[in-house]
């Protein structure tokens, strides 16, 4: 089964942002693209690295209008804790959802019963919260913000020009492919 084209179920949980706790809900997520970045939890080993990257790259993902939100199972108090705790994860300026009852994880297929925790998964919605692209790897793999910010691009282009499609390692600027029965065999 693909969670491609899935939309996002009503949900209501609280953020850690700008130190202070805020409600987010599948309201918030409309009318703009976001990124659904679901990490296994705070306060370990490869997490810290991903968010750092992706802190780096918030500003960039701004510009293209995509809004991220990191999402683990843990509380908001305890994003509060680490985000004061980590220098890395202090970086942090998106919001930061707190998913303890495993809600939007268990929508998005990335929750890991045996564990209690949510698998690396990386969701990108389109501006009516539909998943257009989406990837979950290994807990001990870490995921790459220019890779992401890349494929929030294409989805962009593809979306607002449906005859095209992004070849391989396509960047905004650069030549895409409009289908056609010519070109069948030829690329």
């Amino acid at each position: 089964m693909t969670l491609l084209q899935h939309e996002l179920t009503e949900f209501k949980t609280q953020a850690f942002q700008d130190n202070k706790f805020h409600e987010v809900s599948k309201q918030d997520l409309l009318g703009h693209w976001s990124l659904l970045f679901f990490y296994p939890a705070d306060f370990t080993f490869v997490c810290p690295t991903e968010l750092e990257d992706l802190a780096t790259r918030y500003g960039d993902f701004q510009k293209v209008g995509c809004e991220i939100y990191s999402v683990s199972c843990d509380t908001e108090f305890v994003h509060k804790a680490w985000h004061e705790a980590n220098e890395k994860i202090n970086k942090i300026q998106f919001p930061m959802l707190a998913d303890p009852t495993a809600t939007l994880a268990r929508d998005l297929d990335t929750y890991n019963e045996s564990e209690g925790k949510a698998e690396r998964g990386d969701f990108i919605l389109s501006p009516e919260g539909k998943v257009v692209a989406y990837e979950v790897i290994s807990s001990n793999v870490g995921r790459n913000a220019d890779e992401i910010l890349r494929r929030v691009q294409a989805s962009q282009f593809v979306y607002e020009h449906g005859d095209q499609v992004c070849p391989a390692k396509w960047e905004p600027g650069e030549e895409t492919i409009e289908p056609s029965l010519d070109l069948v065999g030829q690329l």
